[in-house]
């Protein structure tokens, strides 16, 4: 699902000669590999921006070049991931722990394509994933304490028994919220205003569409599911 969903995004918003933003995370992983077929057999002139070294380096195996992201202008299209996605499209992502480059490169994007599989479908956020939450490393555990005050359950995000660590040299806390969140606005803007915070995973009114997949394989964009 999530191979079909990536690849009618790229074959659908994609273009030769476009700026175009890789993300990150297994579904983006297959937005990468036909971008780059694009690339090596169709000759598409790509100008591409990661939003993870882990994407740099899939993105150059496949034979396409990366650039740094403030060496373009703006980007035209991005394909990326959601680990939630809401009927009014704001999104949850993170869980892949690129989070802050994720925001960046989407800030820089006229149209955000987020691609996924019909299980990243809910009716409000936080009810499957948490809320990622990158932090500095100095003082993280008093900025957790700070995190659990907004009625979530902070936890340091561990890999291989030592605390995960972003390209940005940060820590992620991965936040739980009982009864989902009920209003992101509003809990993004608590959150950013928490010092030692960096960037949260709330991405709201960020996506331009999403191409999703249902276990049958069809694919769907969300203006096609509204109706």
């Amino acid at each position: 699902m999530k191979r079909i969903a990536a690849e009618a995004a790229v074959d659908a918003y994609v273009k030769d000669g476009m700026n175009v933003g890789l993300g990150t995370g297994s579904t983006a992983y297959y937005a990468i590999r036909r971008i780059g077929q694009l690339v090596t057999e169709n000759g598409y002139r790509l100008t591409c921006a990661a939003t993870s070294i882990q994407s740099e380096e899939i993105a150059k195996g496949f034979g396409i070049e990366v650039v740094d992201i403030d060496s373009v202008g703006k980007l035209d299209v991005t394909i990326d991931g959601a680990d939630e996605i809401d009927p009014k499209l704001n999104l949850i992502k993170g869980l892949g722990g690129a989070l802050l480059r994720e925001k960046i490169v989407a800030a820089a994007t006229v149209r955000e394509i987020i691609v996924a599989d019909d299980s990243k479908l809910v009716e409000k956020l936080g009810t499957k994933a948490p809320l990622p939450v990158e932090v500095l490393k100095f003082g993280h555990e008093h900025t957790s304490f700070a995190l659990k005050r907004q009625g979530c359950e902070p936890v340091l995000r561990m890999r291989d028994g030592e605390p995960f660590v972003t390209d940005g040299g940060n820590y992620i806390y991965d936040c739980r919220f009982p009864n989902g969140i009920d209003n992101p606005y509003f809990i993004e803007s608590r959150i950013d205003v928490i010092p030692g915070v960096v960037e949260n995973g709330l991405f709201l009114n960020t996506a331009f569409d999403t191409v999703v997949c249902d276990p049958e394989g069809n694919v769907s964009k969300a203006s096609e599911r509204e109706a």
